[in-house]
């Protein structure tokens, strides 16, 4: 997963730069780099369309091609940022649902995906009745990566069901201060 980790180190030094760009004081400068990059963008959006494009024109072969390059994870970031990926978000997120159903089961949980609307992506989380604190923020932070993964596209992402649930019996400490349960009995 090496070209995964070289992918996520790209994009962060690409972040990096865009607020160097932004904090650029010349208004002059700034708009003609962010010309600049945009021109850039708009010449390997245009070629790439086109290379899918020539590929598509081969038929079913050419097809399975479009989609193997769909499932690559690199590749599949960069059609997403062009607006090329050969599946809508939709379809990407209930595929990423389904992959990552399994490994939440084994944890005790399951998942629903609610809604995909406009961007906005709402899944539901049932843990178990033993899903601890820690395995849920554990399912939580491994159901966004995925998500994320699979829609960096995404506007917003809303998981229900992580909200916190009475445990089975056990009571902090500090839930019991200033309980009547601990007031002395018969200091009236």
């Amino acid at each position: 997963m090496a070209d995964d980790r070289d992918f996520r180190d790209d994009m962060q030094r690409i972040g990096g730069l865009v607020q160097e760009i932004e904090s650029i004081a010349d208004p002059a400068v700034r708009a003609a780099t962010k010309d600049l990059v945009q021109s850039l963008m708009d010449l390997h959006g245009a070629a790439l369309e086109k290379a899918l494009d020539i590929v598509a024109e081969a038929g079913e072969p050419g097809m399975n091609i479009i989609s193997r390059l769909g499932r690559d994870s690199l590749v599949s970031s960069v059609l997403i940022l062009y607006g090329l990926h050969p599946e809508d978000l939709e379809t990407r997120v209930a595929k990423a649902v389904e992959k990552i159903r399994p490994s939440l089961r084994k944890q005790g949980c399951e998942i629903e995906l609610l809604e995909v609307d406009n961007g906005n992506i709402r899944l539901r989380v049932e843990t178990g009745s033993h899903t601890c604190g820690s395995t849920a923020k554990t399912v939580q932070a491994t159901l966004e990566g995925a998500m994320y993964d699979a829609a960096p596209d995404m506007a917003s992402l809303v998981v229900e069901g992580f909200e916190e649930k009475p445990s089975s019996g056990f009571v902090a400490l500090d839930k019991l201060v200033g309980s009547p349960a601990l007031e002395p009995q018969g200091a009236d």
